[in-house]
């Protein structure tokens, strides 16, 4: 699984708020909303938030492994 719980730490560490990311940014709540649900988002997604938060991607997104290995 992918956690983008980092994601939401980076963003209180900056200041950034999710109506910053949605009026600022043209961020989609939809988006939003996949990301708090550690759902699959595109690696356009990621790239922007890392221009946003002016990161890299090991700093917003973690691997967890689930604890099955089925692939």
């Amino acid at each position: 699984m992918i956690s983008y719980e980092k994601l939401w730490k980076a963003m209180k560490e900056r200041g950034v708020t999710q109506y910053t990311l949605i009026k600022k940014y043209g961020v989609s709540p939809g988006q939003i909303t996949r990301l708090k649900r550690n759902e699959s988002v595109s690696t356009h997604t990621i790239e922007m938030f890392c221009k946003i938060l002016n990161c890299d991607v090991g700093e917003i997104m973690q691997y967890i492994p689930d604890e099955t290995n089925d692939l």
